[in-house]
């Protein structure tokens, strides 16, 4: 039999998910993103289940490509736009929407030769300070994009910085409105942090913000974007992803016994240790640190001593009824219909949720719930 570990996408969560962007600014248009393969959860594999969304957003031309081979017809936004005059030419065959964030871009289009006139998202730099135009040069921008025969629409976008924390987004709002009060065009402004804490709030009175496009990431895939001072659960969002193992190997150990490299973890008593198909070739992060939660049999209970390549160790004390072969869920849903969240993970092991999402390694099988 094949090595016990399985990935498993939940198209009923995706589903679920994409609902609740919905719910939060019921009169937007909705942006599935799905760059870096759906956050590692396969584009191919999500397709179908989000397929009602309003438009793809993603990085990558060659992502693109396997979006319109699965016979999507809609918009598709490239969020960073192209990076060098010829994928203009794929923007035009594939019908692409691009960013505009520098005039290098606008050069590119400038000289373009194409029949088919671009539609343009111009981006405005309102604090994040990585790409997009500052508030002092957006409207010159916005006349040169304008003049050019090659450009069909311009819209309007920006990237909240800290919509996800205390500082809010209120600056950022403000900057946006200022740089393009009574310029034409739809807007997008909402990540899923915005879209989650602030669209019924701060946005509420400012229609052209949450009423034309809004970008639905990480909490498409059931994670909180605002982890730990906001949870998926209290957010209404499902786990898309399961990872899933089995134990392999039981060891029962005195006080003193050490376990695994760097004899890193030493039992205080007498206890009983789970072997489980899953290391950090399997992109389990290596740092996640004794007390990391996982379920065992559909009980809570926790990571001891260090992440191997190929095997963690776990703490089966009080799970009499565990051993060889039973689940071991690293994260999302057990059988049992316990739920362990992503996020709770990756705050353990000190990083987030998108990066254990995209992690996950290419030997991991997949399968759809």
């Amino acid at each position: 039999m094949p090595r016990p570990i399985l990935a498993t996408v939940h198209p009923d969560a995706l589903r679920h998910n994409l609902q609740r962007a919905r719910d939060c600014a019921p009169d937007a248009r909705v942006w599935a993103v799905v760059k870096a393969n759906a956050y590692g959860h396969g584009i191919e594999r999500c397709f179908e289940a989000v397929r009602s969304a309003d438009g793809f957003a993603l990085l990558d031309l060659a992502e693109a490509e396997r979006l319109r081979a699965l016979d999507w017809r809609g918009p598709i936004h490239l969020l960073e736009g192209v990076f060098e005059p010829r994928d203009l030419e794929l923007c035009s065959r594939l019908h692409l929407w691009h960013t505009v964030h520098c005039n290098e871009q606008i050069d590119w289009l400038a000289a373009h030769k194409t029949q088919v006139p671009h539609r343009v998202f111009l981006k405005l730099n309102s604090g994040m300070n990585r790409l997009g135009f500052t508030p002092a040069a957006f409207r010159s921008a916005w006349a040169r994009l304008n003049a050019l025969p090659q450009v069909d629409e311009i819209s309007l976008m920006t990237h909240f910085s800290d919509a996800d924390g205390a500082r809010g987004i209120a600056h950022q709002v403000a900057a946006f409105e200022a740089a393009t009060a009574d310029l034409p065009g739809e807007r997008t402004l909402c990540n899923s942090a915005a879209l989650l804490r602030h669209a019924r709030t701060a946005l509420r009175g400012a229609q052209s913000l949450a009423a034309d496009w809004v970008r639905e990431g990480i909490a498409l895939y059931g994670s909180a974007p605002d982890f730990p001072a906001g949870n998926a659960a209290g957010w209404d969002l499902q786990p898309a992803m399961t990872l899933a193992s089995r134990v392999i190997g039981v060891q029962s150990l005195q006080a003193g016994d050490t376990v695994g490299y760097g004899s890193a973890f030493t039992a205080d008593k007498p206890m009983r240790i789970g072997v489980v198909a899953c290391g950090y070739a399997d992109g389990y992060p290596r740092h996640a640190p004794t007390g990391t939660p996982v379920l065992v049999g559909g009980v809570r209970t926790r990571v001891v001593g260090r992440v191997s390549m190929d095997m963690i160790t776990v703490d089966l004390s009080g799970l009499d009824a565990e051993g060889m072969g039973s689940e071991v869920v690293l994260w999302g849903r057990s059988s049992s219909g316990a739920v362990l969240p992503i996020d709770e993970v990756a705050s353990a092991a000190g990083t987030i949720s998108y990066e254990l999402m995209c992690a996950v390694a290419q030997r991991v099988p997949f399968a759809a719930a």
